[in-house]
């Protein structure tokens, strides 16, 4: 069975070489109980320590069921202490921080034993050595005997065939060394156990062969074993399979469980780099957020806009600086005129730009681009107004609004351009947009056409002006006001209130402007001046309803100092169509030659009353002097109507040939996306000859913002970048403090080779520590960020008005975690590589 052929051991220093063991030959038999005896320094524990595998030979052969060593690697060794060998030492070598259960499994878990199988074999073992009831106990739980008892059982638990026993009674008492010799006599009736002892009258009393060592030689030998007489087969033994990472990670916690405060000390200082970059990617990551939210709201409120006529003013301001730069001369006793109004109305004129937006809209209806997967809406505009009244007795306008109208008060083009009176506005198409910037107050949002919300700002509050557009204020009180002042008159202003009933539920009539006209003698005529027919066309007009309040949501940048009514974009689609559907439209559609409401062929200059056929005329003369007036002022208006001007009076709109086109990005990225679009577009029309076709927009705010979001990330990363050196050195220092478990554990180190485990085995349990280490770390981190980030949102609100800047994304905190565990692993590394090439005898010795 094993066999010792010409063994010498030779231990080699730099000044020395001293011969342990001198060709030694031994020959054991399958089952006996051989003691070996000798001073110290005769090489007994060397003797032993080779047959274990625990230390190589210098030269001859040791022989294992009939099979030559010599070409043994480090897996051969590994398998055969785990599968043939059980070692019991006189200092127990017990793993102080597992308990006892777990230390008598840990050569079946080397082996690839199976959990439920591990521990019923454990228990038995642990129970025919009489420990069935400290199975749950810690080493430093037990009395020295029980603790050797604990060796043997787990010695055995793998049913070796050969049992070797360092001085096994060296730190007994006579007693309880009597009782562990009755022991491994038992065990010696089926197996090999050699045992290394200086008590020969135990080994007299209880061996069945005594060999005895002195200075490396056998010197006697009272029971010899020639080997010819029993011949045995080649192990049958399975491969040693690796130690399973559970296990690593195991003996890593428990190890660290031990030394609590060192962990969460250690755990703490490797989680300061990881705080660090995860506090700058919270704030960074809620600024941008904030970011992203203020450029989807900014990119609601300034779309990228295509109007049927525009002008370009960056072009404009750019060329009159340059003519100013030129023109700057000197002359002597002259006064030089200064062109600014001339100069810009004539660069005006040249840099008005006109889009195709029909051609346009094809484009982007047609499929052939990805447009929609960087839009939230593409909205369409057409000059529409929607004609809204009052639902009450009296005639109220209140789209387009009459408050200008009331104070006798007129605006010039300019002031015209510059502020829309109209209050009722269209809500955004997107309504996931509409959830993000508004909050209901009260009441719901509009799901159909006929229903609109109130507006107001976020402090519940709206302006009077709104109030006395839509009928809520009198309008003649407001009259009242504007003369008193105009008069001098000292006004004193009072603040009212009004419940959301008040508001929810209120009501107006509209109309089409088709509505407004009636065919009479064979003419169409305006009806909106006459009082009765208005009154009766309100009574039977379409209703619509206030059927909610709203206000911008808590943090939006969205904004309204007037407040307003906004409605659904299915409104004037009803409008268009209903419109087209008139009866007026559809004569004007049949006569396209001739303006219907002047009789008047399209294009014919100056109105001229013998153009009217005599049934106008007869109409004419039929009207009181004072509205024949404003009937022939009304023909001379629209003397220089086309017929598409006055299908869009009429309100009956085309609606492929939109006035304006809205394109709302999700974010600058996608902006950017767009204007290739449009740019590879505008290349195609060029390419064509189709140089009409060509589109010019305007983009207000996308160059500023898209310059914020760069700065935020150069700065985030600057900054990440400069904490990321703490979390390497964090990480060294982990590998530092590994290194120093790896000196603290060496001897457990020797018992897990002396049981089998292999140096990748040793290796992993140190990569398990640091592992639990980095993963402890990151946890940590992310707990103190979390923590730390009540506070700062705290101040950051209370200073900006801005609320939850800083939050860590979940996908960022688990990538740092991950990252805290990569870096303490790479640290790991070296001091685990060191441990798995420590000496299996050295490590035993060490304390």
């Amino acid at each position: 069975m094993l066999k010792l052929k010409k063994i010498s051991k030779i231990y080699e220093t730099d000044e020395l070489k001293q011969k342990a063991l001198d060709g030694i030959d031994i020959n054991f038999r399958q089952s006996e109980f051989v003691s070996i005896l000798g001073p110290s320094g005769s090489g007994k524990t060397t003797l032993l320590n080779i047959i274990g595998g625990l230390d190589d030979y210098t030269s001859g052969d040791l022989i294992i069921n009939g099979k030559s060593t010599k070409e043994y690697k480090d897996r051969d060794w590994d398998t055969y202490r785990n599968h043939e060998i059980g070692f019991v030492f006189q200092s127990y070598n017990l793993i102080p921080h597992q308990t006892i259960l777990a230390n008598v499994e840990l050569a079946l878990t080397l082996s690839g034993v199976p959990s439920n199988e591990r521990k019923r074999r454990a228990k038995k073992a642990l129970k025919e050595v009489g420990l069935e009831k400290h199975i749950y106990k810690k080493p430093n739980q037990l009395s020295g005997g029980q603790m050797q008892r604990v060796a043997i059982a787990r010695s055995l638990v793998n049913n070796p065939d050969i049992l070797l026993a360092d001085e096994p009674t060296g730190a007994l008492d006579s007693k309880t060394s009597t009782q562990i010799m009755e022991l491994l006599k038992e065990v010696a009736g089926s197996r090999l156990v050699i045992m290394v002892t200086h008590n020969k009258e135990l080994a007299d009393l209880y061996s069945t062969r005594i060999i005895e060592l002195k200075d490396g030689h056998i010197i006697s030998d009272s029971n010899p074993y020639d080997g010819i007489e029993e011949e045995y087969e080649s192990s049958s033994k399975k491969k040693k399979k690796s130690m399973s990472f559970k296990t690593a990670l195991s003996l890593s916690l428990n190890n660290l469980l031990t030394k609590k405060g060192r962990t969460i000390l250690t755990a703490f200082a490797g989680s300061i780099g990881i705080i660090g970059i995860a506090l700058i990617m919270s704030l960074s990551n809620g600024v941008q957020e904030y970011i992203d939210r203020v450029e989807e709201e900014t990119l609601t409120s300034y779309p990228l806009s295509i109007e049927a006529t525009s002008i370009d003013f960056g072009a404009v301001l750019t060329e009159h600086a340059k003519r100013e730069e030129e023109s700057k001369e000197k002359a002597d006793g002259k006064i030089i005129s200064n062109n600014n109004i001339t100069d810009t109305l004539s660069l005006m004129s040249s840099k008005v730009q006109t889009n195709n937006l029909e051609a346009f809209k094809k484009f982007l209806e047609s499929g052939k681009t990805n447009i929609d997967d960087y839009t939230t809406a593409i909205t369409y505009g057409y000059n529409l107004d929607i004609q809204l009244y009052k639902d009450s007795d009296e005639i109220i306008q209140v789209n387009p609004d009459t408050v200008m109208e009331t104070l006798n008060m007129r605006q010039n083009a300019m002031q015209s351009a510059m502020m829309s009176t109209n209050v009722f506005q269209k809500l955004f198409e997107n309504d996931t947009i509409n959830k993000n910037m508004f909050e209901v107050v009260d009441g719901r949002m509009p799901s159909k056409y006929n229903e609109v919300v109130l507006l107001i700002d976020k402090d519940n509050r709206i302006s009077d002006y709104v109030l006395y557009a839509l009928g809520i204020k009198d309008q003649k009180e407001l009259k009242e006001l504007y003369d008193k002042v105009v008069a001098g008159e000292k006004v004193e202003m009072t603040e009212e209130t009004y419940d959301y009933d008040d508001i929810v539920g209120l009501k107006f009539k509209m109309l089409l402007n088709t509505d407004y006209y009636k065919k009479e003698n064979g003419i169409w005529v305006d009806k909106k001046s006459d009082e009765k027919y208005m009154k009766n066309l309100l009574k039977e007009a379409e209703e619509i309803t206030i059927v909610g309040i709203i206000k911008p949501r808590e943090g939006s940048v969205a904004s309204n100092s007037l407040g307003g009514v906004l409605y659904r974009g299915e409104l004037e689609d009803y409008v268009i169509s209903a419109s087209n559907n008139a009866a007026i439209v559809k004569e004007q559609k049949e006569k396209q030659d001739t303006n219907i409401l002047t009789g008047q062929k399209f294009g014919s200059g100056e109105f001229d009353m013998r153009s009217l056929n005599a049934s106008q005329q007869r109409y004419l003369a039929s009207l009181p002097p004072e509205e024949l007036a404003d009937v022939i002022e009304e023909y001379r208006a629209q003397a220089t109507a086309t017929y598409s001007s006055t299908l869009e009076k009429l309100g009956a709109i085309d609606l492929e040939k939109p006035s304006s086109i809205y394109i709302y990005a999700k974010d600058f990225e996608s902006k950017d996306e767009i204007k290739k679009i449009i740019a590879d577009y505008n290349e195609e029309q060029r390419a064509d000859d189709k140089e009409n076709n060509v589109i010019n927009y305007s983009d207000v705010v996308g160059i500023l913002m898209s310059s914020v979001t760069n700065i935020v990330n150069i700065i985030s990363y600057v900054l990440i970048g400069f904490v990321s050196i703490s979390l390497i050195v964090s990480s060294i220092m982990i590998g530092i403090i590994t290194y120093i478990s790896v000196l603290e554990r060496t001897k457990e180190i020797g018992i897990l080779r002396a049981i089998g485990a292999s140096k990748k085995d040793v290796s992993r349990v140190f990569n398990a520590e640091t592992l639990i280490i980095g993963l402890f770390s990151g946890i940590i981190g992310i707990g103190v960020t979390a923590l730390l980030n009540i506070p700062i949102n705290i101040v950051i609100e209370g200073i900006a008005d801005v609320r939850g800047i800083s939050k860590l994304p979940l996908i960022g905190g688990i990538i740092l975690v991950i990252i805290s565990v990569v870096l303490t692993v790479i640290g790991g590394l070296i001091p685990a590589k060191i441990a798995s090439k420590k000496d299996p005898v050295e490590s035993l010795r060490s304390e």
